[in-house]
């Protein structure tokens, strides 16, 4: 299972605006946000679900199966 940066991205623009209130909310480092985002940086399964619940979605929504 791989984070759909982009998924991420959007759902937190939409719901949260900038990086920071991700930040607060995960206690995550923002880099290491911004790098999961641009796709730069996995995450492991605990981490996504910690953003789904931080955004407020299922994980579904932001995660894809590798082909």
């Amino acid at each position: 299972m791989k984070a759909n940066g982009v998924a991420i991205r959007e759902l937190r623009r939409v719901k949260l605006g900038g990086l920071r209130e991700l930040e607060r909310r995960t206690g995550l480092d923002r880099g290491y946000l911004s790098r999961l985002e641009r796709g730069r940086r996995g995450a492991s399964l605990s981490t996504l679900l910690l953003i789904a619940k931080a955004l407020d979605v299922h994980h579904q929504a932001i995660t894809r199966e590798d082909p």
